[in-house]
This record gives structure tokens, C-alpha cells and sequence, in this order.
């Protein structure tokens, strides 16, 4: 507490180095989501707009905060998924097995997270994903056929929302961004979609009956099949 109190001190003094983001950790519970504006953050703590805007594009990158024109800056509720994103896309744009490798670790993250994220889950949760179930079935036996690619990812997304760890579900989050990003949420057959969601039923269908093993079981078969569809 008496280095938080000395570093709130210093950043209400002048100081030429002001780093914002910062400041968007130091402000804490006391200042208000909505921020000063870059002049009055200039005047305050003596720092150029121009240097404070820089600061604002990474910020904003990171995903700590919004500017919007009304409302001006407003500081978001932490998430990890963009900087994660933001790294993994240049991992891609170097080298496209890094999705591979990147997927990886995203299936084992859902296995060991997996009893854990199921035992969270309320009714209403069990009930969103069975509708993301039958949606998608509707959407693979219909004329014309159509891709449920938003639903696949909002039933994984759905299973593991409440794990109270930022990081995790960061990780996950950018892993879909990475995985529109490289193209696999197109058309990859009606086969291999109807495999697919067999699967995510079963997962489903396990839940719902609480046989969370059963679904860690399918779970992995699940994630089997991917591997030799992208082999």
C-alpha cells in the first residue's frame, strides 16, 4: 500500500516521462472509467498532447481503453485477448504454422480447463449451448448451406466463460480471431461439418446429463479430427 501511495504521489507531480498506461493501472477504483482528456492530462502532469496521443494509440491497441467522440476516453475492463491477438497476427503474417502451433496450445488449454469450466456452467449456459447446437444443424441441412462458424466458436467461448482467469480465456478469445484470420472458418466440406457437430451434440448432450467425463472424452476426439483434417 505505501508503494501504490508513493507512486500515486509521483504521478501527481510534473514529470516529463508520464507513461499512460501507467496511470490507467495507478488511477485504480478511485477515478472514474470516463478519463481526463489528453489536454488535461498534458496540463497536469506536464506532458505534450502529441507524446500523450502516442500513448493513446497503444493503449488503444491494447485494448485498455476506448475513445469515442461523445464520450472521450474511457478506460474498458481488462482483457487479454488483444495484445495477445495483436502479437499473433505477426506471428501469422511471418509464418503460418504459427497458428498451428498456436492452435496447440489452445486444445490443451480446453482439456485441462475443461472439468473446471463445465462445473461452472448454470442452467442458462446449458441451455445457450444446446441452442447454438441446433442452429448450427439447421444452418448445415439447409438450402443454401451455410457455415456456422459463429456458432462454433460462441459454444467453445460459452463452456469455459465463467473461468475467473483473464489469461485463459485471452488466449482462447485471440485463438478464433487467429483462426478467422487464416481462413478456416469458410466452407470445408458438409462432411466434415456434420462430423464436427455430432461431436459438439455429444459434448452438449454429456453436459446436460452431467457426464462431464463423457464430454472431456469427446472433447478430445473432437480435436482428433481436426488434427487429421489439417494434417
Amino acid at each position: 500500500m505505501q508503494l501504490i501511495a508513493f507512486i500515486r504521489g509521483m504521478m501527481l507531480k510534473t514529470n516529463p516521462s508520464f507513461d499512460l498506461l501507467e496511470y490507467l493501472a495507478i488511477a485504480g477504483n478511485g477515478f472514474s472509467e470516463r478519463l481526463p482528456s489528453l489536454e488535461s492530462l498534458s496540463t497536469q502532469f506536464g506532458v505534450s498532447v502529441s507524446v500523450l496521443r502516442e500513448q493513446l494509440q497503444v493503449a488503444r491497441a491494447l485494448g485498455l481503453v476506448e475513445v469515442r467522440p461523445r464520450t472521450g476516453i474511457r478506460r474498458l475492463p481488462y482483457s487479454f485477448a488483444p495484445a495477445v491477438r495483436e502479437s499473433l497476427f505477426y506471428a501469422l503474417a511471418r509464418d503460418r504454422k504459427a497458428f498451428d502451433q498456436f492452435a496447440d496450445v489452445r486444445r490443451h488449454l480446453e482439456r485441462a480447463y475443461w472439468f473446471e469450466a463445465v462445473e461452472k456452467l448454470e442452467p442458462e449456459d446449458i441451455a445457450h449451448l444446446q441452442d447454438l447446437v441446433r442452429r448450427a444443424e439447421e444452418m448445415l441441412h439447409g438450402d443454401p448451406i451455410r457455415v456456422p462458424h459463429a456458432e462454433h466458436r460462441e459454444l467453445h467461448l460459452t463452456i469455459f466463460r465463467h473461468l475467473e482467469n483473464p489469461f485463459v480465456i485471452g488466449l482462447m478469445e485471440a485463438y478464433w480471431s487467429a483462426y478467422e484470420k487464416v481462413g478456416l472458418n469458410r466452407y470445408a466440406g458438409i462432411k466434415y461439418l456434420e462430423q464436427v457437430w455430432d461431436y459438439h451434440r455429444g459434448m452438449v448432450e454429456a453436459i446436460a446429463a452431467g457426464d462431464t467425463a463423457k464430454g472431456h472424452q469427446l472433447l478430445n476426439t473432437h480435436f482428433d479430427l481436426i488434427d487429421k483434417i489439417l494434417e
